[in-house]
């Protein structure tokens, strides 16, 4: 058998991969035998429900040995109605039981279909000229052409610029390194009043929708916005007839202490991508929620969403999104990961007693904390020195993976450090992940200062 990055080409040319052997809740083996605790929950955000959750497999297998493919350009089939009915009767606020679900396989392709069925929402209504998705900068809504035109992740878009047409970008909801050097609440939510200068400078007859994450994720390390903040975004939208997509591709389905991100600020979008804890690993399913209102108009129109592809609604990815929202509810993990989200927040928290550490912030089980060179002027590190990435090693070297990430400031510096491990986690658990983390501050304080 080859090497890593020998025949298969892996992440990173720089990382020895050791060979993963078995998972089991939190914890992961190599080949050697080493345990590892999955702080991250893959790669990242992914696996809710834990490893090893036998359920899972079993309704694929019992799917699949009836039938696993099929052409779905002429049959339907029942797990897909299930999982629909399942997931419009959970969506949150007034989507709940007035909506449509529309599968699809990853986050990327939730994110450019939500964009898709805007754009084919307005032109079913006769209004041509709307099309512009209006995003933030510091914002990851997958890896797409599209997908990435509607981001705002500076390392994830530069190269790729001439391939797209860029959508216009408003400031991040970011407290910690607001774009307008203001203090919460003082700063009457600028961030979000931003987006009514973005829709009059476009030409409200021109946008379509605003695409934004509850929680930022990979980009700011789980960085909530505001309270306040959604209700205004809401407020504008309305105003100037621009549908509102909520990415959930990260916060879904009890990641942040609610089955829904977008519930801690009491609002409800017009559409919701959603992806990873769908079905927590297990099987690539992704979706398309919206208000029923959106797809009636196609079906009025053109009679059919312009989208999809090959692997779409697959019978057996649907067994395994039932199998793993059956899992999440009947385990108390949404209420799981508020409690010990919360113990971890505050445990996480010690953090700030180190000299490099900025920030500790987020919301349940997704949580994340920033370096600075300098905590008073908040300066981060040098960009070439690649701190996140080397504080990451040192965890992966004790046990713990943790997901690095960058660009914080200006989109090309600032080192932070994303935690999202699997929502079954206990206290003792978050303890010994805290311990590791202190650990690792310890060795890590040591080599940069």
């Amino acid at each position: 058998m080859s090497k890593p990055n020998e025949r298969a080409v892996q992440r990173r040319w720089d990382w020895d991969y050791p060979i993963i052997a078995r998972a089991d809740g939190i914890y992961l083996w190599d080949t050697n035998g080493k345990r590892y605790i999955d702080g991250s929950g893959g790669s990242s955000v992914v696996t809710s429900v834990g490893h090893g959750v036998v359920e899972i497999p079993a309704a694929m297998l019992e799917q699949a040995e009836d039938y696993s493919f099929y052409p779905a350009r002429v049959f339907s089939n029942a797990r897909l109605l299930e999982l629909a009915d399942l997931l419009a009767g959970i969506a949150p606020g007034e989507l709940r039981d007035d909506c449509k679900v529309w599968m699809t396989v990853t986050g990327s392709e939730s994110t450019d279909d939500a964009a898709r069925l805007a754009r084919q929402y307005w032109v079913e209504r006769g209004e041509l000229q709307k099309h512009i998705i209006i995003g933030r900068w510091q914002a990851f809504h997958g890896d797409n052409i599209f997908s990435v035109s509607m981001s705002g992740l500076t390392v994830r878009r530069r190269m790729y610029t001439p391939m797209f047409r860029d959508m216009p970008k408003i400031p991040p909801a970011f407290c910690y390194r607001c774009y307008f050097e203001g203090t919460y609440p003082e700063c009457g939510l600028r961030c979000a009043r931003a987006l009514e200068d973005s829709i009059c400078q476009a030409g409200h007859e021109n946008v379509a929708a605003f695409i934004a994450e509850p929680i930022v994720g990979s980009a700011l390390a789980a960085a909530p916005a505001p309270d306040g903040y959604f209700q205004i975004i809401r407020q504008i939208c309305d105003k100037y007839d621009v549908l509102f997509i909520a990415d959930e591709v990260m916060t879904a389905l009890g990641r942040t202490g609610r089955m829904w991100g977008i519930e801690h600020w009491d609002v409800t979008p017009d559409i919701i991508a959603l992806s990873k804890s769908l079905t927590c690993g297990y099987f690539p399913v992704a979706a398309v929620i919206a208000r029923d209102e959106i797809w009636e108009t196609l079906r009025r129109g053109d009679g059919h969403f312009r989208a999809g592809h090959t692997m779409n609604a697959s019978a057996v990815g649907m067994a395994a999104a039932i199998a793993t929202i059956s899992y999440v509810r009947e385990h108390g993990l949404v209420e799981n990961a508020r409690v010990v989200g919360d113990y971890f927040l505050e445990q996480l928290r010690s953090l700030l007693e180190y000299s490099t550490i900025g920030d500790v912030r987020g919301k349940g089980m997704l949580v994340g904390f920033e370096f600075v060179a300098d905590k008073d002027s908040k300066a981060p590190f040098d960009p070439a020195l690649s701190i996140s990435r080397a504080f990451s090693a040192l965890t992966f070297e004790r046990g713990l993976v943790t997901y690095p990430c960058s660009g914080t400031v200006r989109g090309v510096a600032g080192d932070t450090i994303l935690m999202a491990p699997p929502l079954i986690t206990t206290k003792a658990q978050i303890d010994e992940i805290v311990a590791i983390l202190h650990d690792s501050m310890a060795a890590f304080e040591e080599q940069v200062l």
